[in-house]
């Protein structure tokens, strides 16, 4: 059994892509994910399941087809699975995602973002 903490700080040191999911631990079929992000992100939805963003560091905005909702720090937001959605930031913004395990980025919509999946750090 391995009993060390998982420090997010150090975590989100050891990289500096935007838009690319890292994960950092499990707990049943779910990961939880630490990501940067900046700018704008592609319109998408994830059918089979809901989504949430937890806020770390920054602010960040995530649009919807009738309105947004804005995230600060330590702030968090559930988004239903089948809900079209577009997360930005206008300064980089580092968020951690809780998602099952598998569950590509840019859910139906293939683009230049989607990331590689189970990446560990």
């Amino acid at each position: 059994m391995d009993y060390h903490a998982i420090n997010l700080s150090e975590k989100l040191s050891k990289f500096s892509e935007r838009w690319s999911p890292k994960v950092i631990g499990e707990m049943n079929e779910y990961q939880f994910k630490l990501v940067k992000i900046l700018g704008d992100f592609v319109w998408h939805s994830h059918k089979e399941t809901d989504e949430v963003f937890i806020v770390l560091d920054g602010e960040m905005v995530i649009a919807f087809r009738d309105g947004e909702v804005r995230l600060s720090k330590g702030e968090m937001y559930v988004i239903p699975k089948g809900v079209e959605h577009k997360p930005y930031a206008k300064k980089e913004c580092h968020i951690m995602l809780v998602e099952p395990k598998g569950l590509v980025n840019t859910g139906e919509t293939t683009s230049e973002l989607t990331a590689e999946n189970n990446v560990w750090i």
